[in-house]
């Protein structure tokens, strides 16, 4: 979306329900700020009354047990990434025109240098109600702005420390989970733990929708999207990790806050691909980037964030998913890690 953002400018973004479930003995010695996501079987997808065409057929999945973080990767942690190591993150860098070219016309004119800058999409709220048919309307291609810089060159991390870095494409957050010698999870993993043991509940708290006065469950929207801001959760942008109740299995912000970035590759249509005969072993999602009507190859994002409203994006749902080229960086984008369990 980086690359198709920037493009589109030049041409004119025990009480509660347990699923079957086999728990194992976890493995010893757990690694700091993880929990363990027991070996079972779920129900992947949903055919429910707000199901997209892209999460559906439901289907069986059978999962080994693994570590995830209990919470969204913060500013603080991911800082220690980049000063061990000097990583600099897509955001911090130029855009690469000869990707960009060939999402564009053939006789498309290159740009002049100062609009090829370091930049990143920042979210700016509308200041009257616009149509929902058209995000350009509340984003902005901020040159300065990256994780450093969540809203721009002037703004930095002061107090944010334990907010969920954001501002990161696919391949900063991968190769962060390579230095903290962990991945990205899987898509189905990630749904799979979003859902915390209940089955086929709408969200990952059970079935209640969060209500307009109702900030205790998610950091979603409260208000009229994306013009008015009631903010009755507290928070104008991201909100610190842990700030809500942890789900079944104790991991946080499973729901709102930020976007999480999965390891396998998005098609609108993976779940055709599965057999429903038989539930599937630790899928890692369609083998290649190819999907309809969508050139540009793109990678998984799940949980929603904090501009997730019903009346546009319900994608705080566990069962909600979507894509973006894995260039992007955007400022209610993010991610966390997982972790195999040694071998036996």
């Amino acid at each position: 979306m980086r690359v198709a953002f920037f493009a589109g400018l030049l041409i004119i973004t025990f009480g509660v329900a347990y699923g079957v479930t086999k728990f194992i003995t976890r493995p010893p010695e757990p690694p700091s700020g993880m929990v363990w996501i027991p070996t079972g079987e779920f129900l992947m997808g949903t055919a429910g009354e707000s199901a997209m065409r892209n999460e559906g057929p439901a289907h069986q999945v059978r999962l080994s047990g693994f570590w995830m973080d209990e919470h969204e990767v913060t500013n603080a942690q991911f800082r220690s990434f980049v000063e061990e190591t000097g990583y600099v993150t897509t955001a911090e860098k130029p855009p690469d025109w000869e990707e960009m070219k060939k999402t564009l016309p053939p006789d498309t004119e290159k740009p002049s240098a100062d609009k090829l800058v370091p930049a990143s999409m920042v979210f700016a709220q509308a200041d009257i109600a616009v149509p929902l048919d058209n995000y350009r309307a509340w984003w902005q291609w901020v040159p300065g702005a990256n994780w450093k810089h969540p809203t721009g060159p002037d703004s930095d991390l002061t107090g944010k420390e334990n907010h969920p870095v954001v501002h990161v494409s696919w391949y900063d957050a991968a190769a962060y989970a390579k230095w903290a010698g962990k991945r990205l999870p899987t898509e189905a993993e990630w749904e799979y733990a979003a859902r915390g043991g209940l089955v086929q509940k709408k969200f990952t708290w059970g079935d209640a929708a969060p209500t307009e006065a109702d900030g205790t469950k998610a950091n979603i929207w409260q208000g009229h999207f994306p013009n008015d801001n009631t903010k009755a959760d507290g928070f104008d942008r991201t909100a610190p990790v842990k700030s809500y109740p942890p789900n079944g299995y104790g991991l946080y912000d499973m729901a709102g806050n930020v976007w999480e970035w999965c390891g396998d590759w998005y098609r609108a249509d993976a779940y055709t691909l599965y057999d429903r005969k038989a539930a599937s072993t630790n899928p890692s999602g369609p083998d290649n980037e190819w999907q309809p009507g969508q050139p540009p190859p793109e990678r998984v994002l799940r949980g929603g964030s904090f501009l997730c409203h019903v009346t546009y994006c319900e994608s705080y749902r566990p069962a909600a998913r979507r894509g973006n080229t894995p260039d992007t960086g955007q400022s209610h984008l993010g991610f966390r890690c997982v972790k195999d369990a040694p071998p036996r």
